[in-house]
């Protein structure tokens, strides 16, 4: 591709899971110029500011937007990436505001966009259902796992065993499920629930109503260079989410030789394949029997642990690259 033609946006740098799938293709991608677009990419007047800064980019002919932000108005052609359709689908993430947002901008942008690009056959499938556009308008990139995540990581040793929950306190990451779950699971006592972030009062309490206040703990931010060394520390990563455009934390464990515990929900056994326990994520019985499963029988996480490696190496940010290089070649030069 021509350096001189097509650019990408990259003002959501560092911003979350956007931000770290924009920083990963921005790395590795070819013939592509970076550009910050609009600083403020989070703003509701977004779509303005896009359409703005667009109009001062000389000698473009495409444009690549990381983000599910779309410009309001412009001439030239773009493709733009939704990852998933949370902020709609699930009521707790969602608004009245959000709600008109999506279907006057985003909504208008998936018409315009010369493609879209999302992360799973989930998701393109609610994008497509959704929005109204053709499936083949839509095409399905996936996400990458690092090269940081891998079996050779040196493992967070706190003393103690523990099973990993990497989550945000969100309602769909189905938290208070988990904690009742895991007071059930016929596993050691010894044996802690970590979760990455902030508690709230509620789960405190529930984990002390269940008489696992010393058993569960919450290790506030933790940062992408400590994130490794807790899955690889980790005898498994309980994932039963209510609703996820890819999941990132399963394969990111598979890849560090972690067994993984997650939902048949939503994307997550498309990503999750063979290689994880798939519970309902409505069930507590479910859970609590995956749990113990997990924990207990040496043969199955051995069997998931082999199965987990050659699953996590099927999404590489290369690959994803080069789904999205041979995409914009043919939007921007008809190169096929």
């Amino acid at each position: 591709m021509d350096n001189r033609n097509i650019i990408i946006d990259v003002s959501w740098s560092g911003l979350g899971g956007i931000g770290r799938f924009t920083d990963e293709v921005s790395k590795l991608i070819n013939g592509v110029s970076t550009k910050i677009i609009y600083a403020k990419c989070t703003s509701p007047f977004a779509p303005i500011g896009l359409s703005l800064n667009i109009c001062l980019c000389r000698n473009v002919d495409l444009i690549f937007f990381p983000s599910y932000i779309p410009p309001l108005i412009t001439f030239k052609k773009y493709v733009f990436t939704i990852h998933d359709l949370n902020h709609i689908d699930l009521p707790d993430n969602s608004s009245v505001l959000k709600k008109i947002f999506y279907r006057f901008i985003i909504k208008r942008g998936c018409r315009k966009a010369n493609k879209i690009f999302t992360v799973s056959e989930f998701s393109k499938k609610r994008i497509s259902d959704w929005s109204g556009v053709h499936p083949d308008k839509i095409i399905t990139v996936y996400n990458g796992v690092s090269e940081v995540f891998n079996q050779d990581v040196k493992p967070y040793l706190p003393g103690f065993s523990y099973l990993l929950c990497v989550s945000n306190r969100k309602t769909h990451k189905n938290e208070h499920r988990i904690i009742s779950s895991f007071a059930k699971a016929d596993i050691n006592k010894s044996i802690k629930l970590v979760f990455t972030g902030i508690p709230t009062d509620e789960l405190l309490m529930l984990a002390k109503k269940n008489g696992l206040t010393d058993r569960v703990i919450f290790y506030g931010f933790i940062s992408d260079h400590e994130l490794p060394s807790l899955y690889k520390g980790a005898l498994g990563l309980i994932f039963p989410s209510l609703y996820e455009g890819f999941g990132l934390p399963v394969v990111e464990a598979m890849a560090c030789g972690v067994p993984v515990l997650t939902s048949t929900t939503s994307s997550l056994p498309e990503i999750a394949g063979d290689a994880a326990i798939l519970v309902d994520p409505l069930s507590e019985d479910e859970i609590s029997n995956g749990i113990t499963s997990l924990v207990n029988d040496t043969g199955m996480r051995e069997a998931l642990i082999r199965k987990g490696i050659i699953r996590a190496k099927k999404f590489s940010w290369h690959n994803v690259v080069k789904k999205i290089e041979k995409t914009l070649a043919e939007e921007c030069y008809g190169v096929k």
